[in-house]
């Protein structure tokens, strides 16, 4: 089995593709054009299935023979029976869609194991805009414009565990990532501040 290409994957997805294991089952909720699934399916001879709401990025998965279906996340995942799958991931999506909390549950009952990386709107330098210049930040995490972004619930690293917590959510591993590698001493000490983004490894408590 060939080592995967880490510098062929957008960030968090390298540190994601090293935590799937070989011959899994996996479900990528908002797949995009499907890089993580078809270096998965070539190196590491998973199954895998996409779920993506845009055209042109379907069309992506199609040429690269990633089976993917045009769905919508908010309206749930009753298309799939309970535990079908070893792993679903839900990369930078969370932000974007309507019920966070539901979604997290949804991809808990279709999956073992779920793996979530988000931004971090509690990082340090998107405070400091916020503070400093009293506008809505951008970063090279948040690129968007205020009135031209496709998040909808921005949320912090804390907001997240609280959020598992409520939620009767085991976090198994959290990997601290800033702009272009993995944190440091302060990432791994103050995570809320000077990580940029994060990817959690989450289960359902029985």
């Amino acid at each position: 089995m060939k080592n995967l290409n880490k510098d062929q994957l957008r960030l968090d997805l390298n540190y994601i593709a090293r935590i799937i294991e070989n011959n899994s089952r996996v479900l990528d909720l908002g797949c995009g054009s499907g890089e993580l699934l078809h270096k998965l399916a070539q190196e590491k001879n998973i199954r895998g299935h996409g779920v993506e709401i845009d055209v042109e990025n379907i069309c992506a998965c199609v040429e690269k023979g990633v089976p993917v279906i045009h769905a919508d996340m908010d309206e749930g995942l009753g298309e799939y029976p309970d535990k079908s799958f070893d792993y679903v991931i839900l990369s930078q999506t969370l932000q974007a869609v309507k019920k966070p909390h539901i979604i997290l549950h949804d991809m808990l009952r279709v999956g073992q194991t779920g793996i979530v990386s988000l931004l971090n709107f509690g990082y340090w330098k998107v405070r400091s805009q916020l503070f400093v210049q009293g506008i809505m930040p951008r970063t090279k995490t948040l690129p968007y414009q205020w009135y031209d972004t496709p998040n909808i619930h921005l949320t912090t690293i804390k907001d997240f565990k609280n959020l598992c917590a409520e939620g009767n959510i085991t976090i198994k591993q959290q990997i601290n990532l800033g702009q272009a590698r993995k944190g440091g001493v302060l990432y791994n000490l103050f995570p809320n501040w000077f990580t940029s983004l994060a990817i959690f490894v989450i289960k359902k408590n029985k």
